[in-house]
């Protein structure tokens, strides 16, 4: 069977790249009208780093995956297509702020319609709002022309710098589908792609739109676990207790659980954002304002935890950062990828710079491109600084701020970056990746998120 999926991004790529790597019968293409990201996929620098990722990609290209710019040769020739193209968050219009942009789902919509020469089934991988399904299948049906048309939800439930894990032994597989003859069997035939690697226990089907609400749902109910423990991560500062300590005496309990419960510096990332608007725009749509309400105190969480840490670094470097050197170690909105989308490290970079601190930034993936274009600064900027490695960020800084949790943050020599420190030296963790007690005896002033 051949296999076409429309978008080259963070979930196509590697969701096609796993399906072509586990289905060696099936032809998987993955076509983007962007040149320069389809010339990345096929080169030994892929736009998108995931750990395992190349290994998946090299296994398969060239033999059963492709990467190409021909959509319309792509679209005709397949016999099941992935719509995974971005669905941002509309910035004008009415919803804007909240609701999802459908205007590339629906190109892709009419794109399909326009070049199909056959029947196809179309599959919603994007993260998208409840009964957008019923959308495609407008345009497609106003325009099948005696063609069959079948719409499957199929959403990605990926997280970022496990991406390939997470494909390789997914927690679930959920396929969504008209429950009527044809639906049923389009479903089936999606099913049996992923069951050629993924135990059939763990592949849920459903209607489309139970399907497509299960996602946000996933994301909205993962960050609001985020955001609790972030709001009592506040009074334990206050109160100085500790918030590791109160999170794992709560995960015990078996009705709550571990997971999704580790303080930082507030969530980031392409989904869990975008996803509780979208809710929130629904809900306020279907008069649900109580609802919705309840879904933005999320958000509005989040951002607080952000604010909140860069005010703590304002106040505890004597209510002044001006002209002051802050390292920042780590952009990517957590680690093991290179995605700032919603970093909370812009965040708390913008708010830093609007107090006129001079930051010296260093990222393992990130690059000075992307974080410039995230702060708005060109490399004229004198409070913006990118950096080769942490020794040179950190070199004569008066702070050290720990943005993002990568594990090389955790080896690195202490001793000889608070040797070449300004002093006091201050050091603020807002990943509790540190250990504060070895950072204290070293002589820093270490600080983490949730402990006095």
């Amino acid at each position: 069977m051949k296999i076409c999926c429309i978008g080259a991004g963070y979930v196509g790529g590697p969701t096609m790249a796993m399906i072509a790597h586990k289905c060696a019968d099936h032809t998987v293409t993955v076509v983007d009208i962007n040149q320069a990201r389809i010339d990345a996929w096929n080169s030994d620098e892929l736009p998108v780093y995931e750990p395992g990722l190349d290994e998946v990609v090299q296994a398969a290209r060239g033999s059963n995956l492709f990467f190409s710019t021909d959509v319309d040769t792509a679209i005709r020739e397949a016999e099941i297509i992935f719509i995974s193209v971005n669905t941002p968050t509309k910035t004008y219009g009415v919803g804007a702020g909240c609701a999802a942009d459908l205007r590339f789902i629906e190109k892709c919509a009419r794109k399909i319609a326009e070049v199909s020469e056959g029947d196809k089934i179309v599959v919603e991988k994007s993260t998208l709002p409840v009964r957008t399904a019923e959308s495609i299948k407008r345009i497609l049906l106003a325009n099948s022309e005696g063609r069959d048309f079948q719409i499957l939800s199929n959403p990605e439930f990926l997280a970022e710098g496990t991406a390939i894990a997470d494909l390789q032994n997914p927690d679930r597989v959920l396929v969504g589908g008209d429950q009527t003859p044809a639906g049923l069997a389009a479903i089936q035939k999606l099913v049996d792609v992923y069951a050629g690697w993924v135990p059939r226990e763990r592949i849920l089907t459903t209607n489309v739109w139970s399907s497509e609400l299960s996602k946000l749902t996933a994301n909205a109910f993962l960050a609001q676990r985020i955001s609790s423990i972030n709001a009592i991560s506040a009074l334990c500062e206050a109160t100085e207790a500790n918030v590791d300590e109160v999170a794992n005496a709560i995960g015990t309990d078996s009705r709550i659980g571990p997971k999704f419960l580790k303080s930082s510096v507030g969530f980031g990332g392409s989904c869990f954002q975008k996803d509780i608007l979208n809710l929130v725009y629904l809900c306020r749509h279907f008069g649900l304002p109580e609802v919705a309400d309840y879904w933005q105190g999320v958000i509005t969480m989040n951002d607080y935890q952000k604010h909140r840490f860069a005010r703590r670094v304002v106040s505890t470097l004597f209510n002044t950062v001006s002209d002051k050197k802050i390292a920042v170690l780590g952009f990517a909105f957590k680690k093991d990828t290179n995605d700032t989308r919603e970093s909370a490290a812009i965040y708390i970079c913008r708010d830093l710079i609007e107090e006129q601190a001079k930051l010296a930034i260093y990222d393992p993936k990130v690059s000075e491109a992307q974080i410039r274009q995230d702060l708005k600064v060109t490399e004229e900027n004198p409070y913006v600084t990118i950096c080769e490695d942490a020794y040179a960020a950190t070199k004569d800084a008066h702070a050290v701020l720990i943005l993002t949790e990568w594990d090389e943050f955790k080896a690195l020599d202490f001793k000889k970056i608070y040797d070449q420190m300004q002093l006091p030296a201050f050091l603020f963790d807002g990943r509790n990746l540190l250990d504060l007690e070895q950072l204290a005896a070293i002589g820093f002033e270490a600080r983490g998120i949730g402990q006095g």
